[in-house]
């Protein structure tokens, strides 16, 4: 074996995945990274409110860390009040389309600095015609479980998801309105089965001691969402490993004993080989510069949508006063051939300080709606359902003369009737455990906008033009590994990134 180091580009999850991967098996890493990081200002707010109690935290201190959040330009989301971790679309896209809602990222620890932190492994089911099972990533969620903490309990979803087993694992308290949904789903476990129904509490990257603060969705004070830059931070105390930060790459090109690296700033730095982890946008970007022609590379997307709820039973406490998280707090999933051939996946957020402002937004038109509204914001709870790629569109990329991408979308004439399918079976399992589906108020989400993208070169176990093998090495290539979602064969419903993780780190550990 060499013991001339191997590239891994991108700090994301599935960067750090793979990078422990290589580590774990004694060879040298060097990771190229964009390399943003949270500014000073930024940083010392942060750290000024995670030195006090949130006991102490009045409504004005909870105001002014959400208000940037609030203020957000169309289309990006903030995180303590920075958009260091989400690139503007014009930054990536040429005339960005309207309908597009995917973004890239060039942060330290990539997109994982704004995720929701769900964590699911995917079902056998969803991957049966992949040239990997879930047997071959198996070992790797536990790898990855090893530096991610996963939040959790063993549940009804234990049968239906065995990928990775809960046992042992601590969850963290949910709210109050989830722990009286939880069991009021919990006692209708045989109805509920005999719509295809499962529940549980839901799955989170997340530290067992998190503080309950109720911020998650502006930034965690006290950084106890896991985010890859964590993990970057012990992988830079490794003296086999190097980070270069501002390294973006734009093209590559392969020879018989090494593949080399074209950097923006002009230099270029070559290895025997890489492991591309870039994020699906900024990966199809390399790969059309490095192609002859360019062409076109077709990312497949998993279409979300949101259902509202309203719950009968009345709160013992309002849901916007002591301790909770605001992550997703249930998981149910619709196992049903009659709405899908796959798992439909939703993840159910009781109350947050976005509802009345969304309610207010929307349908507040009249002064005295305010109070009427924020009253019935304290008994919403919001399905988020998520659909395979099966059922979902397309966004073609190709490269723009400047060098960004041009996106046009191919609408999946299937996914208003599946989603209506879906939403049907879940509003009507929900009004068993007390809840009203507000099904005209359902609202699909923007192509892209679950940020459940990838399949652009998929995996097979005998690729053809445009798809790439059981280790991520486009036809064609030996030395070019695809770690992010890129590589996978299709998008299940559940959730992207630990699988991300596992497939990352499964390719780190056996790329020859």
């Amino acid at each position: 074996m060499t013991d001339a180091p191997d590239i891994v580009i991108g700090s994301g999850p599935a960067g750090v995945s793979a990078a422990k991967a290589l580590l774990a098996r004694g060879c040298r890493v060097i990771m190229l990274d964009g390399g943003k990081t949270l500014e000073a200002e930024a940083e010392t707010r942060r750290a000024a409110l995670a030195a006090t109690d949130p006991a102490r935290w009045d409504g004005a201190v909870r105001e002014d860390w959400m208000a940037p959040q609030y203020a957000s330009p169309e289309g990006q989301v903030r995180r303590y009040g920075s958009d260091f971790a989400m690139e503007p679309a014009a930054a990536t896209l040429a005339d960005p389309p309207g309908w597009f809602a995917l973004r890239a990222s060039r942060a330290a620890g990539g997109l994982s600095n704004l995720w929701g932190a769900a964590v699911l492994p995917y079902r056998q089911e969803d991957i049966a015609d992949w040239p990997i099972s879930i047997d071959d990533l198996a070992p790797h969620y536990r790898a990855v479980a090893d530096f991610l903490p996963v939040a959790g309990q063993e549940d009804d979803l234990a049968t239906l998801l065995p990928g990775f087993p809960m046992d042992g694992r601590k969850p963290i308290r949910p709210a109050p309105q989830a722990e009286a949904l939880l069991a009021l789903l919990t006692h209708a476990r045989t109805s509920l089965g005999a719509f295809g129904v499962h529940a549980g509490l839901a799955r989170q990257a997340v530290r067992a001691d998190c503080r309950l603060c109720g911020l998650c969705l502006h930034g965690c004070p006290f950084n106890l969402i896991w985010k890859a830059g964590d993990t970057l931070a012990d992988l830079r105390a490794d003296p086999r490993f190097s980070y270069r930060p501002g390294a973006i790459v734009t093209r590559f090109e392969e020879s018989a004993d090494a593949i080399t690296l074209h950097l923006m700033d002009g230099t270029t730095l070559s290895a025997p080989r890489a492991f591309l982890g870039a994020g699906v946008l900024e990966t199809a970007r390399i790969l059309l510069a490095s192609r002859p022609g360019g062409g076109e590379i077709v990312l497949r997307d998993s279409q979300h949508a949101f259902l509202p709820m309203i719950q009968r039973w009345r709160n013992r406490t309002p849901p916007d006063s002591g301790t909770f998280h605001t992550l997703p707090q249930l998981f149910v999933e619709i196992n049903a051939p009659d709405v899908s051939a796959h798992l439909v996946h939703a993840q159910l957020y009781t109350w947050n300080e976005h509802y009345a402002r969304d309610l207010i937004a929307n349908y507040g038109r009249l002064p005295f709606t305010a109070p009427l509204l924020t009253a019935l914001a304290r008994r919403l709870i919001v399905a988020q359902l998520f659909l395979h790629s099966d059922h979902s569109h397309r966004i073609a990329l190709s490269l723009a003369p400047d060098g960004r991408l041009t996106a046009s979308l191919d609408a999946n004439p299937d996914t208003g009737a599946i989603l209506s399918a879906a939403t049907a079976r879940m509003a009507k399992a929900m009004g068993k455990a007390g809840l009203i589906a507000l099904r005209f108020a359902s609202r699909p989400g923007a192509p892209g906008s679950s940020f459940h993208v990838g399949a652009s070169v998929p995996m097979a176990a005998e690729p053809g033009p445009g798809g790439s093998d059981r280790l991520g090495r486009p036809t064609g290539l030996s030395r070019l590994h695809l770690i992010d979602a890129s590589s996978l064969p299709a998008i299940p419903a559940t959730t992207i990134t630990f699988s991300v993780m596992a497939n990352a780190h499964r390719i780190g550990t056996l790329a020859p």
